[in-house]
């Protein structure tokens, strides 16, 4: 068994602990109507490890995908909205910089972020097309989701600096990651849905630095 599934295997059965324990919150995703906003880290049990308060962030950032979601299903709104992404894309690289954070690196997990909220939408938007009875029944204010999102965009970016020197050591950051992810997910009750997207939010944590340094 390789040290990546040795990892994950060992972060699983943390999960399951805090999971089952009375410190885990008893928070799910919501999908069937309104959407909380509630941020993710006031959980009493946040994830584990040194990239814990990262990933925190990353699955806040991810539920309000929820958000989003509910906000633009059953209207013309896409879900595609390439304007949008640039408009983000280009405020992280300004206050990356500002941040003393590599600006390509943030820029690349920045899309991983993007691509998995987008993930989120296309399934929600798939579920409650299947099932209308689960569709929510409040429409949540898009201006203020992106405040929202404005504000995670800053507190990411204090711990991609954070974490730099982690994130530069692949088999650590790897090892961390794991940690983090699984005891996350666990925390929060992901679904299947959102354990996915939350893998692909995390795409590029541990490589980032490398393909900014590389110029990929």
């Amino acid at each position: 068994m390789n040290l990546r599934n040795r990892t994950t295997q060992y972060a699983a059965t943390i999960g399951l602990l805090v999971a089952t324990t009375g410190l885990a919150a008893p928070q799910a995703v919501a999908v069937t109507t309104g959407v909380s906003t509630k941020p993710a880290s006031s959980a009493a049990v946040k994830p584990l490890g040194k990239l814990g308060p990262l990933t925190g962030l990353i699955i806040e950032r991810l539920l309000v995908s929820d958000d989003v979601a509910a906000s633009k299903f059953g209207t013309d709104s896409p879900i595609e909205d390439p304007l949008r992404e640039a408009q983000v894309l280009e405020q992280v690289r300004r206050q990356a910089g500002a941040a003393g954070v590599d600006a390509e690196a943030a820029v690349a997990i920045f899309r991983d972020q993007i691509t998995a909220s987008k993930q989120v939408q296309r399934g929600l938007f798939d579920r409650w097309t299947a099932h209308p009875d689960e569709a929510p029944t409040t429409r949540p204010d898009l201006g203020q989701i992106r405040t929202r999102l404005d504000q995670l965009t800053t507190d990411l970016l204090v711990e991609l600096k954070n974490t730099e020197p982690l994130r530069g050591k692949p088999i650590g950051c790897s090892v961390q990651l794991t940690l983090a992810e699984v005891t996350g997910a666990a925390v929060e009750r992901l679904d299947t849905l959102h354990r996915q997207a939350l893998r692909t939010a995390t795409d590029s944590v541990c490589g980032a630095n490398e393909l900014a340094a590389d110029g990929s």
